[in-house]
């Protein structure tokens, strides 16, 4: 019989899981491949969105918000569904890059490759719901971009084996296409969809 995995076990290759991508994401993305089993990977991004909505639900607790049906509703339904909706919008995004910069064409990989990073959706959720004001939603939505087009830059080159420098251009250009909309009148709508109350005082 398979050997269960303790709790301690489990958190120890977790944190191990997140350590390797940080520090050799090199080696951790070439690693992977198709092997027919997208299933883990909705799995995977459902029970990250899950993680993430009943963090923010705690979060608001602590902060003393009412507890309605529908705030339980969308963090531990909608929340979870919708993680796995971005995980397949990424999925076509990562085809496109792949696509343009001569990487692999295989859809099953490039869905692996993002559910691999899943981990830190409930962290952006959390630091989403932990912005106070503008300011606040102001740095914290610039370091979240910042870290995913890291990650893609990374899971395009390792994981789909584009080129090097045509990868670079492309995340360069969705770099550019995020800070055109910092310095628009469209980040209150991209704010309003991370934190709608912190967002809400970019207006005062």
């Amino acid at each position: 019989m398979p050997k269960k995995l303790s709790l301690k076990s489990m958190l120890s290759k977790w944190f191990g899981h997140i350590v390797q991508i940080l520090t050799n994401p090199k080696q951790f993305f070439s690693k992977i491949i198709a092997d027919g089993n997208l299933e883990e990977s909705m799995l995977k991004a459902f029970l990250y969105g899950l993680l993430g909505g009943v963090l923010v639900l705690i979060i608001q607790l602590m902060g003393g918000a009412t507890v309605t049906f529908s705030a339980v509703f969308s963090k531990l339904i909608i929340v979870p569904v919708l993680a796995v909706a971005i995980l397949f919008v990424l999925g076509g995004m990562l085809m496109l890059v792949s696509e343009i910069t001569g990487g692999e064409r295989d859809w099953e990989i490039a869905v692996k490759g993002l559910a691999s990073v899943f981990f830190i959706y409930p962290v952006i959720l959390v630091m989403n719901s932990l912005a106070w004001n503008c300011m606040s939603l102001w740095i914290v939505s610039a370091v979240v971009d910042g870290y995913v087009l890291f990650l893609l830059y990374n899971i395009a080159v390792y994981c789909m084996k584009g080129n090097k420098t045509r990868v670079l251009l492309v995340i360069g250009a969705f770099a550019l296409f995020v800070l055109t909309v910092y310095l628009t009148d469209y980040r209150l709508g991209w704010f309003m969809l991370k934190n709608t109350g912190a967002a809400l005082k970019c207006l005062m």
